[in-house]
């Protein structure tokens, strides 16, 4: 759960903040995703600057737009399009060209290479930019991994520390930092905040918030209807692989979600 003054204070500086600049292009745009069985209409757009959230129950499909938007499954029918260009996205690679960065909801799983130290595990996604001749360029990767521990707070021995041996909450510092200092037009975090402890979930919540203000456009999945109310600007819906409603600014409450998520809109009297 969140703290009040947290909450409150990720409320106040999301009331004074400019967010989305909508003159420009979406930063994402996803249009009529279909992928059998799990999608089957699922639309939304993310503007530089804002933070959207993804809600619905479990089984209605958030994980899996996240997925299929970073190219990690593939899809039957439907389109992407990055900056206002069409942007096929079939693999990973084709996300991280087109700078999206991707928080997977399992971290141990899918995120972090256990084995590996903090710096490799930080600069995975860096690595091609790194290679000359394909060799490593250790001098501006161990500048880059020292940069990022220290914007970020990422609490280690050293560089060289196995990631494994971190909390879980610089675990999901470091992934946060590998795809930052990828320099991301739009990050994708499913489940962010998920089995981390307090101080960290307060540290990463309020990161996400910064990164917005600087004009990245975050698409966030939380299963916390709490933390999806406080930290974001604007929430899609989702029920069973359907995009049902959309709220935005002081219409995101609790219960506006909770009936949207089960009747597939959002009523008027549930704020």
């Amino acid at each position: 759960m969140l703290g009040r003054e947290l909450a409150e204070e990720l409320a106040q500086r999301r009331a004074e903040t400019t967010n989305a600049d909508t003159s420009a292009p979406p930063a994402l745009a996803a249009r009529g995703l279909r992928r059998e069985p799990d999608l089957r209409d699922v639309s939304v757009g993310i503007w530089p600057g804002e933070i959207v959230g993804l809600a619905g129950l479990l089984g209605s499909g958030r994980t899996e737009t996240a997925r299929t938007l970073f190219g990690a499954d593939s899809h039957d029918e439907g389109e992407i399009s990055v900056a206002g260009k069409p942007a096929p996205i079939h693999s990973p690679r084709d996300a991280v060209r087109n700078r999206l960065g991707f928080v997977p909801e399992d971290r141990k799983t899918d995120g972090i290479v256990p084995y590996l130290s903090v710096g490799e595990n930080l600069t995975l996604a860096l690595l091609p930019q790194l290679r000359r001749r394909g060799i490593i360029d250790r001098t501006r990767q161990q500048a880059i991994v020292r940069r990022f521990v220290e914007a970020l707070g990422i609490k280690c021995s050293s560089a060289d520390q196995p990631i494994r041996e971190l909390s879980g909450g610089n675990q999901q510092k470091v992934i946060l930092a590998r795809w930052l200092c990828t320099e991301p037009k739009l990050l994708i975090l499913d489940e962010p905040t998920r089995g981390i402890d307090v101080g960290a979930k307060a540290d990463i919540q309020l990161l996400i918030r910064e990164l917005a203000d600087a004009g990245l456009g975050v698409l966030f999945i939380s299963s916390e209807l709490e933390e999806v109310v406080a930290c974001c600007d604007r929430v899609v819906t989702l029920r069973d692989g359907t995009t049902v409603a959309e709220l935005t600014g002081d219409e995101i409450s609790e219960g506006a979600l909770m009936a949207a998520m089960a009747t597939g809109s959002a009523a008027a009297d549930a704020a």
